[in-house]
């Protein structure tokens, strides 16, 4: 009699320290640096852009009236992925999405549209895409869920190394064929990150991240246009006027923005001298407006959604949830930093977009979707019983 009330206060103390998934509110603090990330984006895409598009357009407000028509679709989106979906429903939903996503990428250097040298738009009708940016949130869902699926298999070789970088290397052809170096770089470096947080053998990742870098490295070499961006990278004034233009316009428009900058909409630099200034290039047009006071506010912008978003990785229900959730926030963090490093000539021009500012209606409106991801997980946790 005794041990049977023993054995069942074993069992209801068992019960009391496992773990519950209770569903939550989302988590408010992302919500409001997602808004106000949309809003300082869209604000600074009108400042930089306005004269560009009376020049090209004839219309002051071209680019700004797309973008803003672009994040009111992503906002429904990112609505819908927080409310109408759970992450046992994008879980299902991570291999099939990445295999169509796959296909897609693979079908666009034969039927998309080139521009500027890159075959990565498909067009049908009066819509324009880049499937490479479906082909980045692929990524992270399949990962995360590969890395669930194979738990400690990760720890050997076979499984944490051989056969990611096997599907790395399926997509890195597609980004080949598309002549899209910018996304390679983005989609391997999240790829790695996830596979090491996902505990492979470190050494082993380290050696294989080495080969790709030497692979990567002699595919630029021997590709015209990739070896123009590193050659202006090394020395932008041997071709002031051809490759190295862009980057020292954007050099000029940092350095003349001091410490408060020269004013919101009053940037020189914009007025037809840094090419495209409210694409990759709009930090330089931020630093100049704002000065070294606005560019930090806007890094830290940035540090907070970072962190809001581990934060909300650390309390997700399962493993997927919280690799799906770290696989966006790395993503936004690499675009970030590498978008960083190029408009300081860091590292070489590689076309890679601000999040949230540059101007680009599919990035937006997938990056939304992320959030509504990250939102939608975010309505869940966990917590101890005592």
């Amino acid at each position: 009699m005794q041990g049977a009330k023993n054995n069942k206060k074993l069992r209801n103390k068992k019960e009391r320290a496992e773990l519950v998934v209770y569903r939550a509110g989302i988590d408010r603090w992302f919500l409001i640096f997602v808004i106000i990330m949309v809003c300082a984006g869209t604000a600074m895409i009108f400042s930089a852009s306005y004269v560009n598009a009376l020049s090209r357009y004839g219309d002051s407000f071209f680019f700004v009236k797309r973008q803003l028509l672009m994040a009111g679709i992503g906002m429904v989106c990112m609505w819908l992925a927080t409310y109408l979906a759970n992450y046992r429903f994008i879980k299902k939903m991570a291999v099939p999405f990445f295999m169509f996503a796959l296909v897609l990428n693979y079908l666009t250097p034969f039927f998309g549209r080139t521009i500027h040298g890159g075959h990565r738009w498909i067009v049908i009708g009066p819509l324009q895409f880049q499937p490479s940016e479906l082909l980045k949130l692929a990524v992270v869902l399949l990962f995360a869920w590969y890395i669930d699926r194979m738990g400690e298999r990760m720890r050997k070789v076979r499984w944490g190394i051989l056969l990611p970088c096997a599907v790395i290397a399926v997509i890195g052809l597609a980004m080949y064929l598309q002549s899209h170096f910018s996304g390679l770089i983005i989609i391997t470096l999240i790829c790695i990150a996830i596979i090491f947080i996902g505990e492979a053998p470190w050494h082993w990742l380290a050696i294989f991240a080495g080969v790709g870098a030497v692979g990567v490295g002699s595919i630029i070499m021997f590709t015209d246009y990739a070896s123009s961006r590193v050659a202006a990278w090394l020395d932008p004034w041997s071709d002031p006027r051809g490759d190295g233009f862009q980057i020292i316009q954007s050099l000029y428009a940092i350095a003349s923005g001091g410490l408060t900058g020269v004013g919101l909409g009053e940037s020189r630099q914009k007025y037809l001298y840094l090419p495209e200034p409210q694409n990759d290039f709009i930090f330089s047009i931020i630093a100049e407006e704002l000065g070294f006071i606005g560019a930090i506010v806007i890094i830290s912008l940035f540090i907070f959604l970072i962190w809001r978003g581990i934060v909300i990785a650390y309390h997700a229900p399962d493993k997927f949830s919280a690799f799906v959730v770290i696989g966006i926030i790395i993503k936004i963090a690499v675009q970030f930093i590498l978008n960083l490093a190029v408009v300081t000539n860091t590292v070489p021009n590689t076309g890679i977009p601000l999040p949230f500012f540059s101007y680009g209606g599919t990035a937006l409106v997938v990056l939304l979707v992320e959030m509504g991801i990250i939102l939608c997980i975010s309505r869940y946790s966990h917590q101890e019983k005592v």
